[in-house]
């Protein structure tokens, strides 16, 4: 296993994994890994590709996952996870298992999974709450994330927070104490 350490944010949309990341970027030494974006939407917090660069990073074998959501694809790219471990402990964002199970697989390093769950009134609140255009794709995603969860009911999460009881500041505490904790384990 790689000495580099990294953070997987899993959880249905308005979960908190941007509020999340903010907090632990502000106890230092973390940030959030900006994926490949190809498509349209949003610029903001990604790397905007187009479709030849994406081939050529798939040509490559460089594609560690992408999915497609929103009418977008969307990259977890070797590349891309290099420069962010130089920088420090990545945090990526993910919404699928196998996104999480593919980079546990194709990017050797200390991961630790963390699970952000939130009931759908509180996707649905926050989702409002902030103005997003589109609450009921995010709700419908929602749907998706629990699914995929059931589906995948075997796959374990190192450590699983509700974030509508529990603030991001402490789940950023907790997040840090348990990969410190998985860096002093003699499994490590």
């Amino acid at each position: 296993m790689s000495d580099h350490r990294g953070i997987i944010l899993y959880g249905p949309p308005a979960a908190g994994k941007d509020t999340v990341t903010a907090a632990l970027t502000r106890l230092g030494g973390y940030a959030q890994f900006t994926r490949l974006k190809v498509g349209s939407g949003k610029t903001d917090g990604y790397r905007m590709a187009g479709a030849e660069q994406l081939r050529e990073l798939e040509a490559a074998d460089d594609v560690i996952y992408r999915n497609e959501r929103y009418g977008n694809v969307y990259v977890i790219d070797r590349p891309g996870l290099q420069d962010a471990f130089t920088a420090g402990v990545p945090v990526v964002h993910l919404g699928q298992v196998a996104g999480v199970q593919d980079l546990l697989a194709g990017y050797p390093a200390g991961w630790l999974t963390v699970l952000l769950w939130c009931p759908k009134s509180v996707t649905e609140a926050r989702s409002y709450g902030r103005g997003d255009a589109d609450t009921a794709k995010r709700l419908t995603v929602w749907d998706e994330t629990r699914n995929d969860l059931v589906a995948n009911s075997d796959f374990r999460f190192d450590l699983v927070v509700h974030t509508d009881t529990v603030g991001p500041d402490e789940t950023a505490r907790l997040i840090d104490q348990a990969l410190a904790a998985r860096a002093e384990s003699p499994t490590a």
